[in-house]
């Protein structure tokens, strides 16, 4: 018996451990060194180790499921609600056509036509909101295809970018509303990277996208996704903490050292800090920067109270616990307290999106394979619209000092070493945009301030949602609400007349509407704030995110699993306990700070905010008793 296993040791250990990201097929290790060769390994090959049913969650994603072990990895493929719908010409493939054959409208021209451009603040939600709604896709999603135009391929909109393939630059009408006097006739844009453009697939395929992150709720926008980038530039190997630096007394991410980073944003001399993590990402928009911070800190005030109630505890121990209750917290937050106000409580419980009670809940469904869809991270764009421009700064008494834009801090970490106080205090008192039909004009008009001379994050979300050949709107209603439409008339059950007159002016046919120009437009889901159809594409993908995941923090028999208790005290969880540890100068907050502070939700003193007690995580076998 005993040789039998070491023959089958021997045998599983002779083979590779790479893996092709796109098919998951094992490759031999002079396959995998031809990739090297070809400059294609990091896009087109996983290494990926046996799988073990009783080891905890991976960094790399690998593993995820036992039967789909190579999806949940990085550069591995994303699947589709709806089959893609696209034309072919000498370029190779390229957005549909109309009904009719002709070209779609322009998506400029389009924009300018359904959305106004406005300042109008709403009652209900704050700025937190919004910073939150940033963060969390960055989960999920990777930066590189925003870094391919503003950095890699700033020249789209030149002669140069008519010779480059990834070029996709967005025509300016001539009766622009606001270009016709600047003289601007294009904004800069590339193709979304692919199996395709990365070399994976052959070029005679249908491109689609590739991305750097892993496609669980794993937080790997803050851990990384490979263990060689969380060893070298995350992990302190102390205590179980994250690498720290103390800047004017509070704990901060490691920075860069010298002045080659990718904060373009800074204004030196006085500004040089930037972020020198795992995921590259933690530098980006303001909202990704501020939780990538906050997140960071989370992390190692979770670590240093383990270790204080659990003196016996390595390091290892320490920190993958404190990683698995800080990726808990956070899709605690985002599920039962943003998506419950976004898009209704109820109507999330009956989806099954939500436990109806603060038990434990066993989902696993082992035949789902764990990818996210193209479409759900497409229509969480929609938020755009709940950006607001005005980035207003205040005090710890609640005094306003100041504005700024929220565009200008793109790609400036430095900026907030002298700021983040105020930053933090103006996130949970300033209200966000007003869920309408019109959008903040710095969001429409120039979003990435100096990077770009001009943009409009809208007609960009609308130009990729072409490159991503989503079918049209009304097909995803179909699919949603088993709806028919033939007539722009059908479509009073979802969109108000005028707005539908609207549509009327651009498109020819009620089939040719582009799906968020369609969510753009909708009235909101009832008992929520959100469009249907987005509910509807985000309900498919949190379901099946929540089931296709074996370590799911509410499951009871994953790897690692938490106890009831422990479970009951990440329930406490709110976005007002998490400031009150982490926030800058956060001292007194309202408990529901994703909601304005006003009568019943009175901005109160921490000490009456109620938090996770560390204690249910006391480990009996070690000597000391907890506090």
């Amino acid at each position: 018996m005993f040789l039998l296993l070491f023959l089958f040791f021997l045998s599983v250990n002779a083979l590779s451990n790479y893996h092709e990201s796109y098919t998951g097929k094992r490759i031999s290790e002079e396959e995998y060194k031809e990739h090297v060769k070809q400059n294609t390994s990091f896009w087109c090959t996983n290494e990926i180790l046996p799988c073990h049913p009783l080891e905890g969650r991976r960094v790399d994603g690998s593993c995820n499921n036992l039967k789909y072990y190579t999806l949940g990895a990085v550069h591995t493929p994303q699947y589709r609600i709806l089959p893609p719908e696209y034309s072919r010409d000498d370029r190779g493939f390229e957005p549909k056509l109309t009904k009719r054959g002709n070209d779609m409208p322009l998506p400029r021209a389009v924009r300018t036509n359904v959305l106004l451009e406005g300042h109008l603040s709403d009652r209900r939600f704050t700025q937190l909101l919004t910073h939150f709604l940033v963060h969390v896709p960055g989960d999920f999603l990777s930066l590189h295809d925003t870094v391919n135009y503003v950095q890699w391929k700033p020249y789209c909109c030149t002669e140069k970018g008519k010779q480059d393939n990834m070029c996709i630059p967005i025509k300016v009408p001539d009766e622009d509303p606001v270009h016709r006097f600047s003289g601007i006739r294009c904004f800069n844009l590339t193709r979304p990277e692919s199996f395709q453009s990365a070399r994976c697939r052959p070029n005679n395929t249908l491109p689609e996208r590739i991305v750097t992150s892993t496609p669980a709720l794993d937080l790997s926008n803050i851990y990384g996704n490979n263990m060689k980038l969380l060893n070298e530039k995350g992990r302190l190997f102390k205590g179980g903490l994250l690498k720290f630096e103390m800047v004017n007394g509070a704990v901060w991410p490691p920075s860069i050292k010298g002045p080659a980073n990718l904060c373009y944003g800074n204004h030196p001399p006085m500004e040089t800090r930037c972020h020198d993590t795992p995921e590259s990402g933690a530098n980006s928009v303001l909202g990704s920067n501020l939780f990538s911070i906050w997140t960071w800190r989370y992390h190692n005030v979770i670590a240093n109270a383990l270790a204080a109630i659990n003196p016996c505890w390595d390091d290892e121990r320490l920190f993958y616990t404190s990683r698995e209750i800080n990726i808990a917290v956070t899709y605690q937050i985002f599920l039962y307290e943003a998506l419950a106000l976004l898009m209704g409580q109820h109507n999330l419980i009956n989806a099954g999106v939500l436990s109806p009670g603060l038990g434990f809940r066993d989902i696993y469904d082992d035949n789902l394979a764990p990818q996210v869809s193209m479409e759900f991270p497409f229509v969480l764009r929609w938020f755009h619209t709940l950006q607001e421009g005005i980035l207003r700064l205040y005090d710890e008494k609640g005094y306003h000092l100041r504005d700024d834009r929220i565009t200008n801090m793109t790609l400036r970490t430095g900026y907030l070493v002298d700021n983040l106080p105020y930053v933090t205090q103006g996130a949970f008192r300033q209200p966000s945009a007003k869920l309408d039909y019109a959008i903040d004009s710095d969001m429409a008009q120039t979003v990435l301030t100096h990077h770009q001379r001009a943009s409009d994050v809208f007609t960009s979300d609308l130009t990729k949602n072409r490159y991503f050949f989503f079918p049209s709107y009304v097909k995803y209603r179909e699919f949603c609400f088993h709806n028919k439409y033939r007539r722009f008339e059908d479509l009073v059950d979802a969109i108000d007349p005028e707005r539908i007159e609207l549509l009327r002016e651009k498109y020819t046919d009620v089939e040719d509407i582009d799906l968020i120009v369609g969510l753009w437009l909708e009235r909101p889901i009832s008992g929520g704030y959100v469009p249907p159809t987005l509910y509807c594409i985000s309900v498919v993908q949190l379901v099946r995110t929540i089931a296709s995941d074996r370590h799911w923090y509410e499951r009871p028999n994953r790897p690692n699993a938490f106890s009831f208790e422990q479970l009951l005290e990440i329930r406490k969880s709110t976005i007002a306990s998490f400031m009150c540890t982490v926030g800058d100068s956060v001292t007194e907050i309202q408990p529901q700070a994703f909601l304005r502070a006003g009568p019943g939700n009175e901005i109160q003193s921490c000490d009456h905010i109620d938090r996770l007690n560390i204690n249910a995580w006391y480990d009996h076998t070690c000597s000391r008793k907890p506090h």
